[in-house]
């Protein structure tokens, strides 16, 4: 939570609450149902809830944006994302029930009003978002294919234009190149001084028009 306040010092009182509860949260529900490894969870302000607000450093979002959250695990990094911006709409998708279970418990037990969770693989999803974002669910090349259709152009539900938000690591040049479309790379220990992050990255796809 320290380095939270330190990076997020404007937040609302009742958005510290929430973030502060997410420790007893995850602990409770990953003693019922694994969705986090036990050295994750001793670390998980720096290597999920952190990891999941490097998003916001790159694209801060506008009241009434639509993010999908594509195989969204135990939450991230659709929860922490919900917390930050209440006035935007979240729609988390994974294809596995007990983790979607987790979610809802954990947003229930939050109050998150602007989260909707879904078990469901996202080639099946028929609704339309300004964002999609995703942590390292597959290489980027069949998850664009996935997600591409889904996303409406625009420039007005973010400080940058509609599109894709990836959190991944290390050496992804080759990846990217094979996707054929043009991309920005964000180092994320730009944002965070942690030694987690040395080797972490945000990838942004640009959705414009039909391309």
């Amino acid at each position: 939570m320290e380095e939270l306040q330190r990076y997020f010092p404007g937040l609302r009182a009742e958005q510290y609450a929430q973030f502060a509860a997410l420790d007893g949260l995850y602990r409770l529900w990953n003693e019922r149902i694994n969705v986090i490894s036990r050295k994750d969870i001793e670390g998980l302000y720096t290597r999920h809830v952190l990891h999941s607000l490097a998003l916001a450093r790159v694209c801060a979002l506008a009241p009434g944006a639509r993010v999908m959250d594509v195989g969204c695990g135990g939450g991230f990094p659709g929860i922490p994302l919900a917390i930050l911006y209440p006035e935007a709409h979240f729609t988390l998708v994974d294809s596995i029930g007990k983790k979607i279970r987790v979610v809802n418990e954990v947003a229930s037990a939050l109050g998150l009003k602007n989260l909707t969770a879904r078990q469901a693989r996202a080639e099946a999803v028929t609704d339309r978002f300004d964002f999609v974002v995703s942590r390292a669910v597959t290489e980027m090349r069949p998850f664009i294919d996935w997600v591409w259709s889904k996303i409406e152009p625009g420039d007005r539900a973010g400080s940058l234009p509609n599109g894709i938000l990836y959190l991944k690591g290390g050496d992804l040049t080759e990846e990217l190149q094979a996707t054929g479309k043009p991309y920005m790379l964000y180092a994320i220990s730009d944002y965070f001084a942690d030694p987690f992050f040395e080797t972490k990255k945000v990838v942004y796809f640009a959705r414009k028009g039909n391309r």
